[in-house]
């Protein structure tokens, strides 16, 4: 049966909302709503990663650099480096891994 999936439109911008939209093959894609100011904690990717902005503007911060991410850029990574989001606006991204 065929769906349309309206999660990405629908989620409010509401502190930091993260949730798996799908997994492909042992990859998976977590789709994230952070609203202008929050923080996406410090962390790393188990795998080499792809990062995806939807909407907004966000900082991405990786091995002591910044990189200001805004609509529609993308933006790849390697696994187990430290890192952590920053949001300049309300935003919506996806990472793939």
């Amino acid at each position: 049966m065929y769906q349309i999936v309206n999660t990405i439109n629908t989620v409010p911008f509401q502190d930091v909302k993260a949730q798996k939209l799908l997994k492909l093959n042992a990859k998976e894609c977590l789709f994230i709503s952070l609203e202008a100011g929050g923080v996406l904690k410090k962390h790393s990717s188990p795998t080499d990663a792809w990062l995806l902005v939807l909407e907004g503007q966000i900082t991405f911060h990786i091995n002591n650099n910044e990189y200001v991410l805004e609509k529609h850029q993308l933006f790849d990574f390697p696994k187990e480096e430290v890192h952590w989001v920053t949001a300049q606006s309300n935003a919506k991204f996806i990472v793939i891994r």
